[in-house]
Parts: C-alpha cells; structure tokens; sequence
C-alpha cells in the first residue's frame, strides 16, 4: 500500500530495515556496554560508593525529595492543563481581540525557555518588591510554558473534529461556551490524550531544573549526595538512582493515563443494568414504540 510521501517497501527493503535495525541495535548495547565497563573500571560499582543509600536519614530525605517533586508536577500540571485549555478556547474565539490577545500570550511563553522563567519568577520579582519561593516560582513557569504548549494541542484537537459537532450542537440551542465545554474540548482530550500525556512527561522532568533555584527536588538531593565527601563523592551511583527514579514515574505516568483511556472507551460500551434492568426495559419499550410507530404508519398508507 503506497503512501503520498513514499511507496511502501519491497521484500528486499524490509530485510534491508530489520538489518539495519538489528545493526543499531547492537552499536547501542556495545556503547551502553562500553561505558558500563568504564564505569567499573573506575570503581563507580563498588560497595563504598553505594553505601549511601543504607542509612535510613538518607532514604527519608530521599522520599522527601520526590515527595517535592510530584508536588511540584502535580500542581504545575493542573494549572497547565487549565491555563492550556482557556487559552486554546480564546484563541479560537470569534472575537478579534480575543484571538490576537490569546495568541500574543501562547507564542510569548512558548518562545522563552522554561529555565529564564524561573529566574525571573525567583530572581527578578523579589527585585520588584514581590516575594517569591522557590515552589512557587517553579510551578509558575512549569504552568505558562508548558500551558502555552498544551494550547496548542487542544486548539489543533478541536480543528481537527468534524465541523458537523459543533452546527448539531448550535442547532439544539446550545451557546458557544456549553458547546466548547461540553462537545468540543472533552472530544479534543481524547483525540489528543497521547500528546498530553508526552507533553506532562516532559513537565515532570522539568521540575528538574527547579535545583537551579534552590528548589529542594530530587536532583538538587543528588547534587547533594553526590558531592559528600564521607560517601566518596558517589556522582555516578546517584546519577543512576535518580534516573531510574524518573523513569519510574515517568513509566507509572503514561500506564495511568493507557488505563484511564481504556477504562474509559469500556465505560462506552457498557449498559448499566441496575433496579432490574429497569433502564434495558426503558430502551425495548423506546424501540418498540419505534417500531410500532413505522407499523402504523405503513399500515396506514
């Protein structure tokens, strides 16, 4: 089956891309290999460098640490979601003003790094005579770039549904707002759910840079860890640990979201039964009605 960019490939040009898969494949593991070996050799996976993780004020401080952490994600990512969604709906609003402000606003977030935000949140405010914590001013910046970003995607998720959801919704008396609450963005989450979650991925690893601002999260722990002098300056284990740690959020993250989109699409297909299939009777009898009604009418004729 062809497609408008290019012809789907032959028999020789699938062999050809499992080989040069399997080559890539094995040119990654050699490097992982490589620098696993190096990193043995330079004693990185002795016991002295992991002994750290043994001492149990170590361990608290740590869960403390990503405590923080998804604290930080946790609001950071409502009020992204929340900020993405009404800029998403100004920008597709039918006033003028309102789409040039809205737009003016997404671009502008979306173009300053998420690290310059932060700075000025922690740094440039308290010079303004605002005070500042350090939380605050990483869920601030974690909210406007990362929101500017997600209105995108629901703006480009509400274009892309069938204009007939809308007018079927504006023909039943609905106004513009009940339209986009009601039809339009949850229809837009769905379709987009994928890209929301790659992008709330990416936030949770964005809360890194809040070290930067002194912010106690799990890397500025690791800095910490890393760089004591009674543990043997343990850089690499620590580095190891914590990027495990990421990926383990990262990975429970996008299995909560699969879930929920499942359980969701198995909600649709599933007729609650209840007070003796009370509501299945209410069906039969509509249909019935339906039915006898055709009956009637062409009997009639």
């Amino acid at each position: 089956m062809s497609n408008i960019l290019f012809d789907a490939p032959g028999p020789r040009a699938r062999v050809r891309h499992r080989l040069l898969a399997v080559l890539g494949a094995l040119v990654l593991l050699g490097a992982l290999a490589y620098i696993g070996w190096r990193f043995y050799d330079s004693g990185q996976f002795t016991a002295r460098k992991w002994e750290w993780l043994q001492y149990k004020q170590v361990q608290q401080d740590l869960i403390s640490a990503i405590l923080a952490t998804l604290q930080a994600f946790a609001l950071g990512a409502v009020l992204a979601l929340v900020f993405g969604a009404v800029f998403a709906a100004g920008r597709l609003s039918e006033h003028k003003p309102v789409r040039q402000v809205s737009a003016f606003i997404v671009e502008l977030f979306r173009a300053i790094p998420l690290l310059i935000l932060m700075f000025l949140f922690y740094y440039g405010l308290p010079k303004a005579g605002i005070e500042m914590s350090p939380y605050l001013a990483v869920v601030l910046g974690l909210m406007l770039y990362n929101g500017s970003v997600l209105a995108e995607v629901f703006r480009a998720g509400i274009q892309s549904l069938p204009r007939g959801q809308a007018e079927a919704a504006y023909a039943l008396g609905m106004r513009k707002t009940q339209v986009m609450v009601f039809i339009l963005i949850p229809q837009a989450l769905r379709a987009m759910m994928p890209t929301i979650i790659s992008q709330l991925v990416v936030l949770l690893k964005d809360t890194a840079l809040g070290f930067l601002i002194t912010y106690d999260e799990l890397l500025k722990y690791a800095q910490y860890i890393g760089g004591q002098g009674a543990f043997s300056r343990p850089f690499v284990p620590t580095a190891i640990v914590v990027a495990a740690i990421y990926i383990g959020m990262c990975l429970l993250l996008t299995w909560l979201a699969t879930y929920l989109q499942k359980r969701e699409r198995r909600s649709k297909k599933h007729i609650d039964l209840t007070d003796g299939g009370a509501k299945a009777k209410q069906i039969a009898l509509i249909a019935d009605a339906g039915g006898g009604g055709g009956a009637g009418t062409g009997g009639a004729a």
